[in-house]
């Protein structure tokens, strides 16, 4: 397969931004995506005139880019709302450098705005049990697959099967994403959980527990992307994009467990472009954002991105390596099992904040208005990994189609 890479560290994140991440919010979609794009252009010190593209996702649970833009006094050169939940932030980074890149508007706010908890909640209840059958659906929920973790559970199941993975294995996933939201002011859940509070919660779909499986949120989300020239005129270092992937399937995604192995992910034929154009390798890492709807999908994605061999996932996420002060720290927030569930994008603002050695910690600020890392774990301290250079997010939608991206330090 041919690949590029000469748009590596070209493009760059300059601003992050984001709501409270609650139950219960009482506020529109528009007004939450406002707020976190507002707090993004802060970040980074641009007014409205600097902003001139903005892109969203949604699954028809959202508010559109022109009516964001016009609260924020911002006039489009260029918009895009898409539909898409899972995989879509890395997938819609990697289009805006390509439209900076083409000249079509130069600094892009991307945005996701969603009540998970008091509106359209993706467990499979409410406004969502109520939704016309249509497309996919009139297969996938005459055969009980009406929930992600119902469609999924095929996959995890036979990983088990297959490797022999244990669910204690497994819940190693929660305990550590519950250790570092313990570090984390604004995560939902901050109290530390053990491998016998995973397994004692009770049964959602076989293999998974309830605290197997993510929380459910409602909050808005932003960052910025523009150009590296134009990002050192900024107020924040900038994360360089070095690659994305965006959206790469199996061979058949919409049934994915009719090719290949139920416990293969896209992940299989990402790894070939992320590395590639990265000029990295896995080992390179030091620190991931690794999709975590349930336990089971960073295992399995830190498998086939090539962290560690096939079958090897269980060993890989409980031995240690994925806790803060470890070799390569995992979802330093929480992730969506703790901090809460965004569709992917909060793992990249973590991301982008680890970079810049400045996550907002319960470590103390100092005379300079700085945070003072003490890089101490202990339940309420530090979250901040040490030597950060290189990040990776691993997007997943199913385990038929995920997304990725590499970030360096700027």
């Amino acid at each position: 397969m041919e690949t590029t890479n000469h748009l590596r560290g070209k493009y760059a994140i300059v601003g992050v931004g984001e709501t409270a991440y609650i139950r219960g919010a009482g506020r529109t979609t528009r007004s939450m995506a406002t707020e976190a794009i507002k707090r993004a252009m802060d970040d980074a010190g641009l007014q409205p005139g600097e902003v001139d593209g903005m892109m969203s996702y949604s699954q028809m649970d959202s508010t559109l880019s022109t009516f964001v833009a016009g609260d924020l006094g911002l006039r489009l050169n260029y918009f895009m709302d898409v539909w898409g939940g899972g995989s879509s932030i890395e997938a819609l980074i990697g289009i805006a450098t390509g439209v900076i890149e083409a000249g079509m508007c130069h600094t892009i706010a991307i945005f996701r705005s969603m009540n998970g908890y008091s509106g359209m909640r993706f467990g499979g209840t409410g406004k969502r049990a109520a939704e016309p059958l249509t497309g996919d659906q009139l297969h996938a929920r005459a055969y009980g697959w009406q929930s992600p973790a119902q469609m999924f559970s095929l996959s995890f199941m036979h990983h088990m099967y297959q490797y022999g993975t244990t669910p204690e294995q497994v819940a190693m996933v929660k305990v550590v994403h519950s250790e570092h939201a313990s570090n984390n002011p604004k995560a939902i859940m901050k109290k530390r959980v053990s491998v016998e509070d995973v397994l004692n919660s009770r049964m959602i779909v076989k293999p998974l527990h309830l605290l197997d499986c993510c929380l459910e949120t409602d909050n808005g989300t932003a960052i910025i992307v523009t150009s590296k020239e134009r990002a050192y005129d900024l107020k924040q270092r900038p994360a360089l994009i070095q690659a994305v992937v965006g959206r790469c399937s199996k061979p058949r995604s919409d049934m994915y467990y009719q090719h290949g192995s139920l416990s293969q992910v896209a992940g299989h034929y990402a790894k070939d472009i992320l590395w590639k154009n990265a000029d990295c390798r896995p080992e390179d890492i030091h620190v991931t954002g690794s999709y975590d709807a349930f336990t089971f999908t960073s295992l399995l994605q830190f498998e086939d991105y090539g962290f560690c061999q096939k079958g090897e996932g269980g060993e890989y996420v409980s031995n240690g390596t994925t806790r803060l002060g470890d070799k390569r720290p995992n979802n330093t927030s929480g992730g969506h099992l703790c901090e809460g569930y965004t569709h992917g994008i909060s793992m990249v603002i973590e991301n982008v904040r680890q970079l810049r050695g400045d996550v907002d910690d319960s470590c103390p600020i100092g005379p300079d208005g700085k945070r003072q890392h003490t890089h101490d774990y202990r339940e309420g301290g530090c979250r901040q990994q040490p030597g950060v250079e290189l990040t990776a997010n691993l997007g997943w939608a199913t385990p038929g189609t995920g997304s990725a991206m590499v970030m360096r330090k700027g």
